[in-house]
């Protein structure tokens, strides 16, 4: 009886022992300068079946948000945010548990999707609560801009806030703020009166048919195309919090224009778009179901009324200008804004000459993947920039940052053996 209980207790431990992995991360800034909301993301592949996870750092608890990018149920990376001073090193340790679930954390972003009910009386302006998590239209669908609440998923961090259009424009349209905080979940993107005296943003762009702050379209070999036909357009929230959120945009058998080819095949595109708790700037990825190296491809920012333009001829397309901001937001005033778009070298074919409503590079994705980053300010924000100098200078220094990442190095941790 003993050496069956003896069996049982060494069984229970080496479980307990294998359901648990430990590594330590070192995390060091390059930089001469401090460094804040440091995105660290940890690929989980190797780790099994991870339910829940622990992050510290000196003996003190860092926030930490556990992602499932493909929704099978089965968690791939694993994110915290590091703060950093002027070439700083530091360790965390971090505990995968393959029990348990995530650890809740105050958020520091927010996504929603919403369907459109405006004609449920019972409910006030801002108070629409039909809320979703994915949606599909086929392509040949009447009018899918105004079939959500807000006429698109939208997300944010404490210093800005996006929505995305569902329709082929799949335009970025901005929400600019007076204080960093998060507002979205309240205003859904439509400041009422009381909202805006208590110091509430509000929309602060006119995007038209323009590619707003990056939109990523086609290109027939003279100006930018949106994205149809499609056979259908999905948009969904893949993680909501409370560290970052991820959200996509699935073009399914969209008949992209090829200059080098007179028919070129339909193909499948998904834009993930991560917004990280402290950011003003988005990641933008760009997904292709094969090699799309013979299409053409463009994005840019809008050329707002006026504006001042800043590029520095290697990927970074700026501006700063002043309009009013939408039909429906003519009650405020007219808005300044400051746009910047940043896309690797290697898929910039031709930085095209300035229009009357884009700044636009022309673009060839080698392979079946790239990536970009767009960001923004609003000169409302108490915390941000007021001028295109200021804004300009700003982005000098957002590149050199993005160009001198932090290094991450990370091992396992020996699990001591049960005797």
């Amino acid at each position: 009886m003993k050496k069956s209980l003896s069996l049982w207790l060494l069984a229970a431990l080496c479980s307990a022992a294998h359901a648990q992995q430990t590594m330590t991360v070192s995390v060091s800034n390059p930089m001469s300068v401090a460094r804040t909301d440091v995105p660290v993301v940890i690929n989980l592949s190797a780790y099994g079946d991870v339910r829940s996870a622990l992050v510290t750092c000196n003996g003190q608890e860092i926030p930490c948000q556990l992602d499932d990018l493909n929704q099978d149920e089965t968690f791939d990376e694993l994110c915290f945010l590091a703060d950093l001073d002027q070439k700083e090193k530091k360790k965390y340790s971090i505990t995968l548990s393959a029990t348990g679930e995530p650890r809740p954390y105050p958020a520091r972003v927010f996504a929603e999707m919403v369907l459109g009910n405006s004609k449920d009386k019972t409910l006030k302006k801002n108070q629409q609560n039909n809320y979703i998590e994915s949606l599909t239209a086929r392509g040949d669908a009447a009018y899918t801009y105004n079939i959500q609440h807000h006429h698109g998923v939208d997300f944010e961090s404490e210093l800005n806030g996006i929505r995305i259009y569902f329709d082929a424009r799949q335009t970025l349209d901005l929400y600019g703020k007076f204080n960093k905080q998060l507002e979205l979940k309240e205003t859904q993107f439509y400041t009422d009166a009381d909202q805006k005296a208590r110091g509430y943003g509000d929309d602060v762009l006119w995007v038209g048919q323009t590619f707003g702050l990056g939109a990523f379209r086609g290109w027939d070999g003279h100006q930018p195309t949106l994205v149809e036909p499609v056979k259908t357009r999905t948009q969904r929230v893949v993680s909501y919090g409370p560290l970052r959120t991820i959200v996509e945009v699935i073009d399914r058998g969209w008949q992209a224009p090829s200059p080098l080819t007179s028919h070129p095949s339909p193909i499948n595109m998904t834009l993930r778009y991560i917004q990280y708790a402290g950011h003003r700037d988005t990641d933008v990825e760009v997904l292709f179901n094969k090699d799309v190296s013979d299409y053409r491809f463009s994005t840019g920012i809008i050329n707002v009324k006026g504006s001042e333009e800043f590029s520095d001829k290697k990927g970074l397309r700026a501006c700063w200008g002043t309009d009013y901001p939408s039909t429906d937001t003519l009650k405020w005033k007219r808005e300044t804004v400051g746009l910047a778009v940043l896309v690797p070298q290697q898929h910039i074919v031709s930085e095209e000459p300035a229009n009357k409503d884009n700044y636009a590079y022309v673009l060839q994705v080698k392979g079946d993947r790239m990536a970009y980053k767009v960001t923004y300010t609003s000169a409302n924000e108490s915390f941000g920039y007021h001028s295109a100098k200021e804004w300009f200078e700003y982005l000098k220094a957002w590149r050199k940052e993005i160009e001198n990442p932090v290094k991450v190095e990370s091992y396992r941790v020996p699990q001591k053996s049960q005797k």
